[in-house]
Formats: C-alpha cells, sequence, structure tokens
C-alpha cells in the first residue's frame, strides 16, 4: 500500500472475487453464474442501444426499468431502487442502514464483514450448527439490523417467508435486510412481506437467474422510506449509476420472463441430478436451494479436490474459512458441464461405476 493510504484502511480485508483464469480453457463451476446467454430479446435490445444517444448520460432515475420492476413485483415505483449490482445496494446498506450494529450468519456472503469494516459498523455473527443451518431466533429482537442471505450465500439453504416475518416483526426498529441473490431457484421469496413490513427491504440481482452477470444489475424492493434513503445515497456518491445498455438490457429481461424461468427449471433440475451424481460418490451437501451446491467428500480435502479438479480443466470454489475448509462449491453448469464434473471427480476418488446411469 501506499504512504498515502488512510490509517483507517491499512487493515482492511478486502473481499475476493471468485478466480477468473485465462492460461486455459475451463469447464468454469466457481462464481454462481448463469451457463445459459441472456435471451433473443436482451441481445437484441442491446444491440439497438448501442448506437443510440450514448453521447449522452442515462436516465439517473432508470424510470422504465423501474416501472418494468414495479409492475413485475406487485409494487408502486417509489418501492423500488435499481443500481450497478446488488453489490452496490448491500454497500449502501452497511454504509447508512446499520446505526446500531449489524447481524449476519458465521457461514455466509463474504462481502458482509467487508462492508462493516469499510463502514466501521459493529457486527457480530449468527452460530452455525455442523450442517451450516442457523436458528432463525438468532435474528430475533436483536437491536440492531439483520442481514441474512436467502438461500444463504455459500450453503444454498433457505428460511422460509414465515420465518422472515417472524424476524421482521421482533425488530420494527431496525431493518431486515433479505439478500435474494439466489431465490429464483426454488426458495420462498419474502417480496410479499415489503407490504406489511416497513423495515423489511428485499434485494435482488440479475446476476444469476436472469443470465446478467456481465450487465451488473441489481435491485431493491422495500417501502418508500427505506428506497428514498438508497435514492438519497445514489445522488451522493454516483447518480448516474446504470448506463444505457444495462437499462435497455434489464427492461428486455422483464419482458421475457418465461424464458428466465424455463432456465431457472433447467438448472433446478440439472442441480439435483448432481446432487444425486456426487452423494453416490460419498458426497454430502447442504439442501441447497441456490444454483449451486456445496459438497464434501471424506476421502479429500477440500483444497485437494479443488486443486485436482482445476488441473483437470474444472473450476470450483474452495474457502480456506474454517468452516468451510473441507468443502467445495460447484455452480450448475448445463448438464454436459456436471457431467464432466461428475465423470472426473469419480475418477480422482477411483470410482467411475459409482454414477448413477440415466
Amino acid at each position: 500500500m501506499s504512504r498515502f493510504l488512510a490509517k483507517r484502511y491499512e487493515a482492511l480485508e478486502p473481499y475476493t472475487p471468485g478466480e477468473q483464469p485465462r492460461d486455459q480453457q475451463y469447464i468454469k463451476l466457481n462464481t454462481n453464474e448463469s451457463p445459459y446467454p441472456p435471451s433473443d430479446g436482451v441481445l437484441a435490445a442491446v444491440r439497438g442501444a448501442e448506437a443510440e444517444l450514448l453521447n449522452r448520460y442515462p436516465d439517473p432515475d432508470a424510470r422504465a426499468l423501474t416501472a418494468a420492476l414495479a409492475d413485475r413485483y406487485g409494487l408502486a415505483p417509489e418501492n423500488v431502487f435499481v443500481s450497478n449490482g446488488s453489490d452496490d445496494i448491500l454497500n449502501f446498506c452497511f454504509m447508512a442502514l446499520c446505526p446500531d450494529g449489524v447481524r449476519f450468519p458465521e457461514v455466509s456472503y463474504g462481502f458482509y464483514p467487508v462492508y462493516a469494516n469499510l463502514h466501521r459498523v459493529a457486527w457480530d455473527t449468527a452460530p452455525v450448527n455442523e450442517g451450516l443451518a442457523f436458528a432463525p431466533g438468532a435474528f430475533c429482537r436483536i437491536g440492531k439490523t439483520a442481514v441474512l442471505a436467502n438461500p444463504n450465500a455459500q450453503t444454498g439453504i433457505a428460511l422460509a417467508r414465515a420465518e422472515i416475518a417472524a424476524i421482521a416483526a421482533s425488530n420494527p426498529d431496525h431493518p431486515v435486510i433479505v439478500d435474494e441473490a439466489y431465490v429464483d431457484f426454488g426458495a420462498e421469496s419474502a417480496v410479499p412481506l415489503v407490504r406489511e413490513y416497513g423495515n423489511v427491504l428485499v434485494v435482488q440481482t440479475f446476476s444469476k437467474s436472469r443470465c446478467l452477470a456481465g450487465a451488473r444489475l441489481g435491485f431493491a424492493l422495500g417501502s418508500a422510506d427505506l428506497i428514498a434513503d438508497l435514492r438519497r445515497l445514489q445522488y451522493a456518491t454516483n447518480p448516474y449509476n446504470l448506463n444505457r445498455l444495462t437499462q435497455a438490457a434489464g427492461v428486455a429481461a422483464l419482458a421475457d420472463q418465461a424464458y428466465y424461468d424455463d432456465r431457472a427449471r433447467e438448472i433446478q433440475a440439472t442441480r439435483e441430478e448432481t446432487r444425486r451424481g456426487l452423494e453416490a460418490l460419498g458426497f454430502t451437501c447442504t439442501p441447497s436451494l441456490a444454483n449451486f451446491l456445496l459438497a464434501r467428500t471424506p476421502d479429500m480435502a477440500g483444497g485437494e479436490l479443488y486443486r485436482r479438479l482445476k488441473a483437470r480443466g474444472i473450476l470450483v470454489r474452495h474457502f480456506s474459512d474454517e468452516k468451510l475448509e473441507d468443502w467445495v462449491r460447484i455452480t450448475i453448469g448445463t448438464p454436459l458441464q456436471m457431467e464432466a464434473l461428475l465423470r472426473e471427480t469419480a475418477a480422482l476418488l477411483g470410482r467411475e461405476g459409482a454414477i448413477p446411469c440415466e
């Protein structure tokens, strides 16, 4: 670091994104992207926007996109906020919506402690059990902001809407931020709670189920007051936070919702097929409702499995955290990609005949 860096940031540990190596071709199952392209309507919208007014700033209020999201979720435009990826919104939440501190699960999205430390927010965690699940009651009556990735960002384990409602009801004077990046792969969304609880803020993304990780588009749904808070922060940092191409892609994706629903169902089916295959090889998997599986085997350490699969051209994610060091996180790709994963894993474990036939 340079001598110019402010002292308060010298000990900051930044978030580590999933690796993006360029040394060879990989089957990339490490960053929870969609294996499928955007819809034809999105591609056409982006091509059409490329030549239109790129010399002018985009609409800072993203009115067309905001209206489309409001219509999709049965809310008013003042209940919708859009920004440059859901991470941008989460950053705002930690910046300004945690005056009494924040609690999140012990095993969850790695950006949460980074944001808390960046903004000097006091934080603590709810412990997880051996299966990496936490008790919802650990977030009731806590006297601080609750942040819940649901499904959880590393495990895929999801809470029911009723459990989130109980958390919100027990914390009426503090926000309950529900990070639903993976909700479209089988979990129950907390969006209906926005109408009932003024402290619930639901954050979603177009990166996963809507196949637009490269476009960087996230949105939040909440009470008009909470959304106004986020807009205040947007206009205090970067009013033009969404470029024209991304706004056009977002509107078109919402118009093509049936395409994305079909892709999400395909990913769910492939996830369950992959789970069966891994369990036939002796793996344990968390009950994931996300577009990934968290898996471990007693026959090989998580770090070794990650390294040996990488040597065979397959990238999965391994975390060095104590609670996760025995596990690997596997993004669900196409059926052919997952067949390759199972085949190479079986070869590494010497169990080529253990994968069930279809």
